[in-house]
């Protein structure tokens, strides 16, 4: 599970005390809430449901490919479904591609949720290898179902936005620039990536979820 509302708060009066920039940005937004994901495979299936879709129309494809393939998911059942039986539970080619690439993953065993690498770099790059699931998910999957607390995804657009408007910067900063702002936050950079999408959706702007 993700960081729990202790932890996170912990994190970010860290944070503030790292860099005082925060501690204004605090007063303003307050504290951010949990962002709290099941462990396990569903959860990135879900994610792969949802990409380059409303989360209306995520929420009913997840439910249709449910009455396909069971619920608790039935992976075996997955992995045998035809692509005609994928394409009627809402299912693109590119999408049935993603959810059989992860299907194959972890009924083979090379993919263990209950056993990721401890080390945040080998356990992104070990969900990387599952077809549709790029650098920001596998990031996201860490922060939300792991609690993994020093998790940076610096490619995400709200983060450098609103990391360079807390900081002061003119103009949002690029990714490597952004990556290079919170190397002085480690251990903390999970709540700061936390903070900095509440932070942005204080505007009423759209966060990841």
């Amino acid at each position: 599970m993700g960081l729990s509302a202790e932890q996170l708060r912990e994190g970010v009066d860290a944070l503030a005390r790292l860099e005082p920039k925060f501690a204004p940005a605090l007063e303003r937004v307050g504290y951010p809430p949990t962002r709290i994901r099941e462990r396990g495979h569903v959860t990135l299936m879900r994610t792969i449901v949802g990409q380059q879709v409303s989360v209306k129309a995520a929420e009913a494809m997840w439910r249709k490919l449910i009455d396909l393939i069971g619920d608790p998911v039935d992976l075996d059942r997955l992995g045998h479904a035809s692509d005609e039986e994928m394409r009627a539970a809402g299912m693109s080619r590119q999408k049935t591609a993603y959810l059989r690439s992860l299907s194959e993953e972890v009924v083979s065993g090379r993919l263990d949720f209950a056993h990721l690498p401890a080390d945040d770099d080998e356990a992104v790059a070990l969900l990387m290898r599952v077809k549709g699931i790029g650098r920001w998910s596998a990031e996201i999957y860490l922060l939300f179902a792991e609690g993994r607390p020093d998790i940076w995804p610096a490619g995400d657009l709200a983060v450098q936005i609103e990391v360079g408007k807390i900081l002061g910067h003119d103009t949002r900063p690029s990714e490597k620039l952004t990556r290079e702002l919170a190397a002085p936050w480690s251990p903390h950079r999970g709540a700061a990536a936390i903070f900095a999408w509440h932070h942005y959706g204080a505007k009423g702007e759209a966060v990841p979820v």
